[in-house]
């Protein structure tokens, strides 16, 4: 025990030292800011691998800098793709311009000036090679094909003449020894200063950033030898670096593109922050209320034990410098309710120990539970974590964010509830005032709801083809919707834009759809929520087309504040649609396979179907509802899955465990004594995350809604199937598998108890038993008819 508390001591004081110390990373939607992604694509010159990106990041890095943004994150995804994060940056005209040119450049002789009313968007046809370019004064000028390239150049710099006063210029260095640069200077150096044809431009994404006039000094033919050159002007310091900035992107030739664009108001940001701080709150201290109501003193430590596990939680996303989304402070709030499942597992199986031996002492009963329940809470928040992995592997985005958040989480949970929750319970047991009064621990007796069960003892494996037939239906309802209503998907699996506006007005979205029909807009979609929210959806828009659309809604509302805008570009919708199919099917097969190893193939195959069920009746209410199935929508549907797994987990651990002790016992009245003998730990761990959920859903904002109803109807519908679903379905597949031909059922009653309840397994009611006494032990029993804790399961 010494050891324990010393490590729990020593993790809790490095997490408050952490927490004190190492600032956490806000993500945009919960500080405000823009989000760009771009792909870099192949060119005839270059492809497109981890090595351009690599440089293309530099390249935007220096154009970050250089608009000025504070505390700006680039970050390379997979081998073509980089995300920029510009924090604070509420219009991304101006970031989108900059970051999205491609950075090609080149070098063209001059031919000659043109004609000012001449069209600069086609050659003259009398010349095809020749193009039309204004300079940079806006003087348009004729322009030979380009004789060099950005992959000639090595690098540019500004420097400041401070010997001979000549201000600031920039210095090019040419790759090799500069062949190319001294032929086009030499050509241009044999026409007479003064002449448009002695200067050299040089275009970058088909803007000429600089025509400088080649030095008289320099001899025809001849040129600029060295491989190197300076262009002098009248620059200032910021001019000169932005020219030197703008040449050295030229150095890559790869095209970059904007597939995704994602904007955040500030004041979105921080009404997400309060509100899902105030549902926090509010909902921890509704669950915390709940466990102490049940447990006691055992609920009170275990509330201890949740402040610490959110201390360590907190300070292990700071640690690993982890970026905190909106869908990940909602995982962190859920994983709050989550925490208390492991704590209800210990505490049930401890009353189990208590009240089955009378004479057993509360230490000992104590230390029975944290045995005995270990296997399941393993094996739950294993799975659980499974579905955080594939979050975090197989999303992007919020989303992913929302993975590492549960992830981090459930290892959170295990550490409080195994270890510094075990300390505090061990310590309050063996104090004297405490051993005196065994019921104010709250684990001396069974509780309410297995009290009922120990009386009624209702037999519900009995009609469990009639429990089959009820979730059969509810899958058939579910499909319906699907087919009848469709599915809403939202822009992150479509591709689009998605703006989202605070107006000042009421206005119908009648008249925005006529408003914006004017515009140009025919197909844009318009919801209004309330008197103060729009929301426009259209096909994928250019920047300038969104400032048409914002005019429009200004116009016509008197004024608005754009809170949110995203651009998601077909290529990553198409990648996000993807992801989430193969997240689901990879989600039932590592679930499949994990179940099958750890207890037998029909429990797997049982637990798998619930899931699919369960994932299926949500898309299928969200489809009823007309509710979007986007990114967040996701995060919540796999979250439902691993709770369902969870639920259907318990109920097998706890049958292997009566199949081991008496398995000679119908395997229906086996399962049915271990569905009974888990309720309570259910219906306590249902509740704790419905409280917190429930906050979620009233308080935590319209961007939160949607994910605590797919979750508030994830958990109903993963309890229900859990019982009336997965353990019907490993009945019927035990009783058809050739490795475990059918038990015969007898006429009696046979059944299995445990230490933890005196719970019949009949197809009658069973006789009320005696308090602190087993009913109908098993045929052969020698012992108290308790099933023993230990056992390997019969295969």
């Amino acid at each position: 025990m010494r050891v324990r508390a010393f490590f729990a001591l020593a993790v809790v004081a490095l997490s408050l030292y952490i927490a004190a110390t190492v600032p956490i990373h806000l993500g945009l939607d919960l500080r405000g800011g823009t989000q760009i992604v771009l792909e870099t694509r192949n060119s005839p010159t270059a492809k497109a691998d981890s090595v351009a990106t690599e440089r293309t990041m530099e390249v935007l890095r220096g154009r970050i800098d250089a608009l000025g943004v504070s505390e700006p994150t680039i970050v390379r995804s997979g081998d073509n793709r980089i995300i920029v994060e510009l924090p604070d940056v509420q219009d991304p005209r101006e970031a989108a311009d900059v970051l999205g040119r491609t950075a090609q450049l080149a070098f063209h002789p001059v031919l000659g000036a043109a004609e000012r009313d001449h069209d600069t968007s086609q050659p003259p046809p009398q010349r095809p090679k020749e193009r039309i370019v204004p300079d940079e004064t806006g003087q348009p000028l004729r322009l030979g094909p380009s004789a060099l390239t950005g992959a000639d150049v090595d690098g540019a710099e500004a420097r400041l003449d401070q010997q001979r006063g000549a201000g600031w210029f920039v210095s090019v260095d040419f790759a090799g020894s500069g062949n190319g640069w001294a032929r086009l200077t030499g050509a241009a150096a044999c026409v007479p200063p003064g002449d448009p044809a002695r200067r050299v431009a040089i275009v970058l994404d088909g803007k000429v950033i600089s025509s400088p006039q080649v030095d008289p000094s320099v001899r025809c033919r001849t040129g600029i030898t060295g491989g190197s050159t300076q262009i002098t002007g009248s620059f200032n310091a910021n001019e000169a670096k932005e020219l030197a900035l703008l040449i050295n992107g030229g150095a890559l030739p790869v095209p970059v593109e904007i597939v995704e664009q994602r904007t955040v108001g500030a004041t979105l940001g921080a009404d997400a922050i309060r509100a899902s701080a105030q549902a926090a709150v509010i909902g921890t201290v509704l669950t915390s209320l709940f466990i102490i109501a049940i447990y006691r003193l055992m609920g009170a430590l275990a509330v201890v034990a949740l402040v610490c596990y959110g201390l360590i939680s907190y300070a292990a996303l700071a640690a690993l410098g982890a970026t905190l989304t909106l869908p990940g402070l909602a995982g962190f709030v859920l994983a709050i309710g989550m925490a208390v499942d492991a704590n209800v597992l210990v505490f049930e199986r401890a009353r189990e120990e208590f009240t089955a031996r009378g004479s057993k002492s509360l230490r000992s009963a104590l230390k029975a539970g944290f045995r005995n329940a270990f296997s399941a809470i393993a094996d739950s928040n294993i799975t659980t974590l499974i579905a955080a992995g594939l979050l975090f592997f197989l999303a992007s985005g919020p989303v992913r964010g929302f993975g590492v958040t549960l992830g981090i989480g459930v290892l959170a949970s295990m550490l409080s509830a195994l270890v510094i929750t075990r300390v505090l319970a061990e310590f309050a047991v063996a104090r004297r005032p405490v051993r005196r009064r065994p019921r104010l621990t709250g684990i001396a007796d069974t509780g309410r709801v297995r009290d009922w069960l120990n009386r009624r003892g209702p037999d519900l494996m009995r009609h469990r083809r009639r429990w089959l037939a009820l979730s059969a239906a509810a899958l058939t309802l579910a499909v319906s919707g699907i087919v009848v209503r469709g599915l809403d998907f939202g822009v992150e699996f479509t591709g689009g834009r998605l703006i989202e506006y605070a107006i000042a007005e009421p206005v119908s979205a009648d008249r925005a759809r006529d408003a914006l029909t004017d515009a140009g807009f025919p197909q844009a979609v318009v919801q209004t929520s309330g008197d103060n929210a729009l929301t426009v959806r259209t096909d994928e828009l250019s920047n300038a087309q969104e400032a048409r659309i914002t005019t429009s809604v200004e116009n016509l509302a008197g004024s608005a504040e754009k809170i949110r805008d995203e651009l998601i570009g077909p290529s990553i919708g198409e990648e996000l649609r993807r992801g989430a199919i193969i997240a689901l099917l990879a989600a039932l097969v590592t679930q499949l396979l994990y179940l099958a190893a750890r207890f037998r193939w029909t429990f797997g195959m049982a637990a798998v179907a619930a899931m699919a069920h369960d994932a299926l009746v949500l898309v299928g209410v969200f489809a009823w509802l007309n509710k979007p199935i986007d990114g967040v929508f996701l995060a919540a549907l796999l979250t439902v899955i691993g709770y369902s797994v969870n639920d259907s987990v318990v109920v097998f651990d706890r049958v292997r465990e009566l199949r081991a002790a008496h398995p000679k016992t119908p395997f229906a009245h086996i399962t049915n004594t271990a569905i009974l003998q888990t309720i309570p730990r259910t219906i306590n761990t249902g509740m704790g995350a419905a409280f917190i959920l429930s906050a979620l859903a009233l308080l935590g904002g319209d961007s939160l809604t949607d994910f605590a109803l797919a979750l508030l109807i994830g958990i109903v519908v993963g309890t229900y199937s859990s019982m009336f679903t997965a353990a019907p379905l490993a009945v019927e597949l035990h009783a058809h598998s050739s490795s475990h031909p059918p038990t015969r059922k007898g006429p009696g009653t046979a059944t299995a108890t445990t230490a933890a309840t005196a719970v019949t397994a009949t197809t009658q009611p069973a006789a009320r038993p005696k308090q602190g006494t087993t009913a109908n032990r098993p045929p052969g029993d020698r012992h108290t008819g308790a099933v023993k804790p230990h056992g390997r399961p019969v295969k």
